[in-house]
């Protein structure tokens, strides 16, 4: 009998086994279908009482824990922004941080929807913020992918983490190369690392510049972002370059760029710029016309100041239009 076995392909031997494997699999998404169909009756029939007891039975929410069955109503109506449908489900006793398979909450899918009636009722309701799904996403990531500004604040003043763990995806990362420069805004002023370098992608400051997020780039470098940090010895200038951003050039620049620095490949921003592009074109009018006096001042004040005072500018007993020219205004 093993002779017979050994001689048969490898595949075949465990044909079986990926044949049971599969029907077990259809059977729970079958069990899965006709659960929610079976919950959404009740609950638009009015049959509260008989939908809590399947909540209970089969999603276990008492326990705060997942269940095989994977999405919840719960999740359902997050997702969709119904507060009415989510607010009775919370009533009937569904907990508001139950989780799918996948670590997924409510609040993920009210956050990544710009759902914010959704998530303030959650949070009320004690759904944990920073809540992590298998991939390491938060809600906050979730809100600043969207580019929802309202629910990015909103779970900020809650106790949201503005800067991610190591290893886990960058709510900063993610909103500056989306352009969502609100979302940029709210985690810097709620105390997120601007010069947070994540090996394989680099600082936000980078990310923006090779997403060609022009407001992006102003609002990270008047926030302190040091705008030498990019990835590894690329520089964002490097990025602005190679991908023919003449604006963006003309900021980092402006904020004290070094124009002669070289990269991995010992080359300096002019030389990653399309020949006779715009970009090229900025970067050697650059080399021949050195810094003004007023811009060496400005350069030199903001770096004695330090990333962390830079907040305190507008406090200086000095004209507005002073203020102004210190803030790149």
């Amino acid at each position: 009998m093993t002779e017979i076995l050994e001689s048969r392909p490898f595949g075949s031997q465990y044909a079986n086994v990926y044949l049971s494997i599969f029907a077990l699999f259809c059977f729970k998404l079958f069990v899965k279908i006709s659960l929610n169909i079976l919950t959404h009756f009740y609950v638009v029939k009015g049959n509260r009482k008989e939908a809590a007891r399947i909540a209970a039975e089969f999603y276990d929410f008492g326990q705060g824990q997942s269940s095989w069955a994977d999405r919840s109503p719960l999740h359902e109506a997050a997702c969709q922004g119904r507060l009415l449908a989510l607010k009775t489900l919370l009533s009937q006793g569904y907990n508001a941080s139950i989780i799918t398979i996948d670590h997924v909450t409510p609040l993920h899918e009210a956050c990544l929807g710009d759902h914010v009636a959704c998530a303030r009722a959650l949070i009320e309701a004690g759904a944990n913020v920073n809540a992590t799904t298998i991939d390491g996403v938060t809600p906050l990531f979730n809100a600043c992918s969207a580019g929802s500004a309202t629910c990015t604040e909103v779970l900020l003043e809650h106790g949201a983490r503005p800067q991610a763990e190591l290893c886990q995806p960058s709510p900063i990362h993610e909103a500056s190369s989306k352009g969502r420069t609100a979302c940029v805004e709210a985690l810097i002023t709620w105390g997120a690392d601007v010069d947070f370098d994540i090996p394989h992608l680099g600082t936000p400051l980078y990310i923006a510049c090779i997403s060609q997020e022009l407001q992006c780039t102003r609002i990270l470098l008047n926030g302190g972002a040091n705008v030498q940090k990019g990835r590894f010895l690329d520089t964002p200038l490097h990025a602005a370059a190679q991908k023919d951003c003449p604006d963006i050039i003309k900021v980092l620049l402006d904020f004290g760029a070094n124009i002669n620095a070289r990269n991995l490949e010992l080359k300096r921003p002019a030389e990653m710029a399309p020949p006779s592009s715009r970009a090229e074109g900025v970067l050697l009018r650059h080399e021949a016309t050195p810094h003004s006096l007023c811009q060496l001042c400005r350069l030199s004040i903001r770096q004695i100041m330090g990333r962390p005072r830079l907040h305190l500018i507008p406090q200086l007993r000095l004209p507005t239009l002073l203020k102004d020219y210190l803030q790149y205004r």
